[in-house]
């Protein structure tokens, strides 16, 4: 991850960054190794007060780029807009979730089977 630009707001008490990741041969980046990445690059930071803004990857081109907020402390990210605070929130529950979903599924039951089978068609 590159920083592009750097800009502390303190009206806002946060400050915020500007910045491109080239991911040749990878997937886009997902947004919590955003957050881990800007955690490196900024002093100071942790992952309860960064807020990644934007994130926009350009068809057939390895790089991303996007905005990020760190902010001072919890009380000013709490004043950002609530689908960007539920959008982060989903983000903490997937790392917590990841360890249920590689846990083995049920096998489906004899009566799914046979459902599946009138939907497709049954026997003829």
């Amino acid at each position: 991850m590159e920083v592009i630009d750097r800009k502390e707001n303190s009206v806002l008490n946060r400050v915020e960054i500007s910045w491109q990741w080239r991911h040749v041969g990878a997937p886009t980046p997902t947004r919590n190794e955003i957050v881990a990445a800007v955690i490196k690059l900024e002093p100071g930071a942790t992952k309860d007060r960064v807020l990644v803004k934007s994130v926009n990857t350009r068809f057939g081109q390895p790089l991303t780029t996007g905005a990020a907020f760190i902010y001072a402390n919890r009380e000013d990210l709490e004043k950002e807009p609530k689908y960007i605070l539920e959008r982060h929130a989903q983000l903490s529950e997937s790392t917590d979730t990841v360890a249920e979903e590689d846990a083995p599924a049920e096998p489906p039951a004899e009566a799914d089977d046979a459902e599946a089978a009138e939907i497709a068609g049954g026997e003829e």
